[in-house]
C-alpha cells in the first residue's frame, strides 16, 4: 500500500473518530443527542440562556428565573441543516429543519413519529391536497412545509419545554 492511500485512509479514520465522539446530533424528539449519521457534519451552536420577567398582579415585584439549553445544528449531505434543541437535562425538547430535502422525519421524531404519523393521514383525509402540515396535538406540535428544494419546518413538545422558552425560539 502506498504512503498516499495509508495517510488518505489514516485522515479518514481520523475524521470519522473525531466527528462521531464529539459531535452529538440527530436525536429524536424526547431522547438524548446521538451521533450524526454519515455524511452530516455538525456543530454545536451555542448553549442559550432566556430570562422571563413576570410582575404579580399590581405589585412592581418581578421574579427571574432562566432557562439553558443548547442548540445543534447538523447539515446533512442533502444540504440539509437540522437543529435540535436540548434541555440541560440533556433531553432533546424541539428540533427544526431547512433545506432542500425534507429530513428522516421517523428518526426525528422517535417514538412520537406514529402519532404524528396517525395525525396527518387523518387531516389530509379531512382535508386532501398539498400545502403546510401543521398539528398541534397535546403532546406533540409539528409544523411543516416547503416545495421541492426549499422545505423547512419545526416540531417540539410543549410539555418539555423548559422555562421561559417558546416555540418561537425553535428556528
Amino acid at each position: 500500500m502506498s504512503n498516499k492511500t495509508m495517510r488518505a485512509a489514516f485522515c479518514a479514520a481520523l475524521t470519522c473518530g473525531v466527528l462521531g465522539v464529539a459531535a452529538p446530533a440527530l436525536a429524536a424528539l424526547g431522547g438524548t443527542p446521538t451521533p450524526p449519521p454519515a455524511g452530516a457534519t455538525s456543530v454545536s451552536v451555542a448553549p442559550v440562556s432566556s430570562v422571563v420577567h413576570a410582575a404579580s398582579g399590581a405589585a412592581s415585584a418581578a421574579s427571574t428565573s432562566t432557562a439553558s439549553y443548547t442548540v445543534t445544528q447538523t447539515t446533512l449531505s442533502s444540504g440539509t441543516i437540522v437543529r435540535e434543541y436540548v434541555s440541560a437535562a440533556g433531553a432533546v425538547f424541539g428540533i427544526a429543519w431547512k433545506g432542500p430535502i425534507m429530513p428522516n422525519l421517523p428518526v426525528l421524531l422517535g417514538t412520537y413519529f406514529t402519532q404524528f404519523d396517525s395525525a396527518r393521514v387523518a387531516l389530509r383525509a379531512e382535508h386532501p391536497g398539498r400545502g403546510p402540515l401543521s398539528l398541534t396535538l397535546p403532546d406533540l406540535v409539528v409544523h411543516s412545509g416547503g416545495h421541492m428544494g426549499a422545505f423547512s419546518g419545526q416540531a417540539y413538545l410543549p410539555q418539555s419545554l423548559p422555562a421561559g422558552v417558546t416555540a418561537d425560539d425553535i428556528q
